[in-house]
């Protein structure tokens, strides 16, 4: 089984604001581990100051949901009493985001941590966190809601 380490964090936090800087952004980047703990975090120079926040919540979103935040807008917006009350509950560290630029770190199939990036538009965001989890040779693909190898009764 894998694990993030620190040295992969740092490795990710540095390579997307890196690119970013090549951009002409100033973003802030999070990742945590599977349980939505912080592993690193670093906002860059000139990004606005709430962006460390966002960066950190888009990450424990990807992490503890164990899904990219685009891929969960749509439940969402199905549901929006259930996510409103997600960031609610006694375990939760950081509030729910299901949005762009809030990516799910995964190696080998199993579920590692959280990306989180904030700073460009929402497009920019998730872009580099694409960009760069797949250079590094994170996995980007997920399958639909459901236990693997069970219906979900939409086949």
């Amino acid at each position: 089984m894998s694990s993030l380490t620190l040295e992969a964090a740092d490795e990710i936090i540095d390579a997307v604001i890196e690119r970013a800087l090549v951009l002409g952004k100033a973003v802030s980047v999070a990742v945590v581990d599977d349980g939505g703990f912080p592993v690193g975090i670093r906002r860059s120079d000139g990004a606005r100051p709430l962006t460390p926040d966002i960066a950190r919540a888009k990450a424990y979103t990807a992490a503890v949901m164990q899904r990219p935040g685009r891929m969960l807008k749509k439940w969402q917006e199905s549901q929006p009493v259930f996510f409103s009350q997600l960031s609610q509950l006694p375990g939760a560290a950081m509030p729910i985001m299901a949005t762009e630029g809030s990516v799910t770190i995964k190696k080998d199939g199993v579920v590692i941590g959280g990306l989180g990036v904030a700073g460009g538009t929402a497009d920019e965001d998730q872009q580099l966190a694409d960009e760069i989890l797949d250079s590094l040779g994170y996995e980007l693909e997920f399958p639909a809601w459901g236990v693997p190898g069970k219906p979900t009764g939409k086949e």
